[in-house]
């Protein structure tokens, strides 16, 4: 019987090649309060990106309406809320000025790709049915 003593190794760290080390993944994730805002975009118009006229504020003013869509009030909310609508609507053909509003308020490129896939996934599903 064979004994190896491995006293000498103990409260060292052993060393191991990098390539068998986990390496970290990039947050391509949302929150699952995140998923709510994309949800709800899709039954958004896309009106509801726009500011209202004075003539429209007014006539809510008198007539006691108000908007069916009001803006988020967290500004990455907002972003993602305006990019999932667009995205609803439009698919891959996001202005670029939203694009950068998106990335402005925090978000990754590769939330924004998991974000277009995610929702051209839900496009196809609506137009199968």
């Amino acid at each position: 019987m064979a004994y190896l003593n491995f006293s000498p190794l103990q409260g060292d760290s052993v060393a191991a090649p990098a390539d068998l080390l986990p390496k970290p993944r990039p947050n391509t994730g949302f929150s699952a309060l995140e998923w709510q805002v994309v949800a709800i975009a899709q039954k958004d118009r896309l009106s509801s990106l726009r500011n209202p006229s004075r003539l429209g504020t007014a006539l809510g003013v008198v007539f006691g309406s108000r908007r069916a869509n009001p803006r988020l009030a967290d500004p990455a909310l907002e972003a993602l809320r305006r990019l999932a609508v667009l995205a609803w609507h439009r698919g891959y053909a996001i202005p670029d000025r939203e694009v950068r509003t998106f990335h402005d308020a925090g978000y990754t490129p590769d939330q924004y790709d998991a974000l277009l896939a995610s929702i051209s996934r839900g496009r196809a599903t609506q137009n199968r049915a």
